[in-house]
């Protein structure tokens, strides 16, 4: 995936919206110039390129009280909310046909946003659900009550998926992989350093005070929090590594039911599984079996008081941000505040608003592209797609490290890559799905449900490879490696302030053939998904030479990324975030390629004072114009993937000799690196 909802950075220009307040600089035709606006000229670009690129948008754009981030993105993202909002509001006021999509987004809306309602009720929503877990009397009892929650959203000690199995990738298979932590990743509950010790403690002041809000008297909800903290210690302690979810063979253990029993004595995996409203899979995909040893081992040891005090933490952990205003507030201070660094909650509506996209989003979808994407806008960025598809092409069939019988293959591989652009063909059908005004949580839980048994629906049908993963309102993009397909949602497409046809190309090509386009096209090639063939199957299709001469490569920028130092001693993880790594240095040096066959390329003119080629790059760093508060960088180089931002500049341009051609990047500057401590992949 090119970016995830922590970062949102853009693919490129296509909606018109009101000119920010930043934009003080025109081109010549009286047009805003968002590259030259957004300079910071009193840094040189051989020293910090993202911050001379986007030091003054960052200054003139401080991060809200209510975020723990702030970019471009989300200015796009309030121009959509704006225009969701008012469909919202209209249609709670339709008296739309009961069970048209129209009543559910009205109706979805309405309680939603009812904050009166929603502190009279309480925690009634979710009540059914703990006297649920209160009444059992055995530990027996345990698996069929999370085989209850797990549909209706709850992170109950099973990630269970319906997927494509990675070496048949015709086929969907049962996947079972490592879960049920309340914290965002296994080494918050190990790690020594101070600022993850407060955490820790945080964690558990903040499950006590949720649990005090159902009821529980303090000395109980201390008791049931140390509970709750030691059951997810265990299972974190049997978690791997982020690093280690990135190897797609070490995470494939396919076994049979009789397998999976023998690796978890004591479990009846049979019964479990239909409790789970599975019918009779054959085999299921374990990613970590380790954990799985683990679950089987807690099964059978820990005490029935320690399964209630988790089961009844994971239902109000996963609601609580549905219910009354000290549920939200609570869940606020700790996932907000103390692991994301926001001092204010985000508006109700804009809450909401995100609740009804993860319920009814292909609904909202239809409505969206009818009236923001038009058929003229996708024309063109289909064809932006086809060129840079055409210039990587070209760079596999120059590099001199592969092989030519892989040449060969790479090159039917990325032929076979479906483009998907904009929205799907078709729509999800919600008829199923019952919303009315009862309460925000219980829309919630149904609409979770829905979904768990659309999933559950594909086992034992053709996989449809005309489906989309993402809403076309969403901004990020990504490679299925499944499939062998880019997707590129039509609400990536978006600058505030910018019409399409002001876009020069050098601006697009930066910011859309580069930082996605590119970058998702290389994401097929790069260590991880340069392990699927054209049919989106794991197996081996590179010689042994040739993957030993790409790992070189990709371990120069894993080693190039560990040398990154942030918040005095933390660093990025290279080999973590290697992928992506890899990903943005390919998706600059193609997109570029594409780039110097149009107009603006050959011409060179400049436009306020900076060349086709320093457009090009300001418009790759366009993309990536976003600051974070110091408690979310610190979350994100423990969870994420994807490195911070300026260094999702800073690290690839650094290996791009155009770009010390462009900018006269001299030795003793900042970013400068010798020839031979560069990297080059594609």
């Amino acid at each position: 995936m090119r970016k995830n909802l922590l970062l949102l950075p853009l693919l490129t220009v296509l909606i018109t919206g009101c000119p920010s307040n930043s934009l003080k600089t025109a081109s010549a035709d009286n047009q805003p110039d968002l590259l030259h606006a957004a300079l910071d000229t009193t840094v040189a670009p051989g020293d910090d390129f993202f911050q001379y690129a986007n030091g003054t948008w960052l200054k003139d754009h401080p991060i809200p009280a209510s975020e723990s981030s702030w970019g471009i993105s989300n200015e796009v993202q309030k121009d959509i909310y704006a225009r969701l909002r008012q469909t919202s509001m209209e249609a709670a006021a339709a008296n739309a046909p009961a069970g048209s999509n129209q009543q559910k987004i009205g109706d979805f809306w309405a309680v939603g946003i009812d904050s009166v309602k929603a502190n009279q009720l309480g925690a009634a929503p979710i009540k059914p659900e703990l006297a649920r877990i209160a009444a059992m009397k055995t530990v027996a009892e345990v698996p069929g009550v999370i085989a209850h929650e797990i549909p209706l959203g709850v992170d109950a000690l099973l990630g269970l998926a319906v997927m494509q199995d990675a070496k048949n990738s015709d086929k969907m298979a049962v996947y079972l992989w490592q879960a049920g932590l309340g914290l965002p990743d296994r080494d918050y509950y190990f790690n020594a350093d101070s600022r993850t010790k407060n955490i820790r403690r945080e964690y558990l002041r903040h499950v006590a005070t949720t649990l005090r809000l159902l009821g529980q008297d303090s000395t109980l909800a201390r008791t049931n929090a140390a509970r709750v903290m030691a059951l997810e210690t265990v299972l974190a302690k049997s978690s791997r590594k982020l690093e280690a979810l990135r190897d797609p063979y070490a995470n494939y253990h396919k076994m049979t039911i009789a397998q999976l029993n023998k690796l978890t004595p004591g479990v009846d995996w049979n019964t479990w599984l239909r409790q789970l409203e599975f019918t009779h899979p054959d085999t299921v995909i374990v990613g970590q079996p380790e954990f799985y040893q683990t679950v089987g081992q807690v099964l059978r040891t820990t005490p029935l008081d320690d399964w209630k005090a988790y089961l009844t933490w994971k239902v109000a952990r996963a609601f609580a941000s549905d219910l009354s205003q000290p549920f939200q507030d609570e869940y606020f201070r700790f996932y907000g505040t103390v692991l994301n660094g926001a001092t204010a909650m985000r508006p109700r509506w804009k809450r909401v608003l995100a609740k009804q996209e993860d319920a009814l989003g292909d609904a909202l979808g239809q409505l969206f592209v009818k009236e923001y994407f038009k058929p003229e806008t996708k024309a063109r960025y289909d064809t932006l797609v086809k060129n840079v598809v055409a210039a990587f092409a070209e760079h596999i069939q120059r590099v001199d490290w592969m092989s030519a019988p892989t040449k060969v293959a790479a090159l039917d591989k990325l032929r076979k890559i479906t483009l998907k652009v904009g929205y799907p063909n078709k729509w999800k059908d919600y008829s199923a799905l019952k919303i009315d005004r009862s309460s925000l949580a219980e829309n919630v839980m149904r609409a979770n449900q829905w979904g768990y048994r659309y999933e559950l629906d594909k086992l034992g049908k053709p996989v449809d490879r005309t489906e989309w993963e993402m809403t076309p309102q969403t901004y990020n993009a990504y490679y299925s490696s499944a499939n062998n397909e880019i997707v590129l949602p039509a609400a990536a497409f978006a600058v505030p302030g910018l019409a399409d046809a002001a876009a020069d190309d050098a601006l697009v090509y930066g910011y859309a053939g580069a930082s996605t386009i590119g970058h998702e096209l290389t994401h097929g090639f790069d260590d991880e998904g340069s392990q699927y063939d054209a049919h989106g199957n794991l197996h081996e299709w590179w010689s042994k030479e040739d993957r030993r001469r790409f790992n070189e490569r990709v371990n120069g920028i894993v080693k190039q990324f560990n040398g990154y130092t942030l918040l005095d001693s933390l660093h990025i993880n290279g080999k973590a975030t290697a992928g992506e790594n890899t990903a943005d240095l390919g998706g600059i040096v193609i997109g570029l390629d594409a780039f110097k066959k149009t107009r603006q390329y050959k011409e060179g003119k400049k436009i306020n004072g900076l060349t086709p080629t320093q457009r090009y790059f300001l418009g790759y760093a366009l993309g990536w114009q976003m600051h974070m508060r110091n408690e979310r960088l610190a979350t994100q180089l423990l969870t994420d993937v994807h490195s911070p931002a300026q260094y999702r500049v800073n690290g690839p341009v650094a290996n791009v000799p155009a770009f010390y051609e462009a900018f006269g990047i001299k030795p003793g500057q900042k970013l400068y690196r010798p020839d031979s401590a560069r990297v080059v992949i594609w």
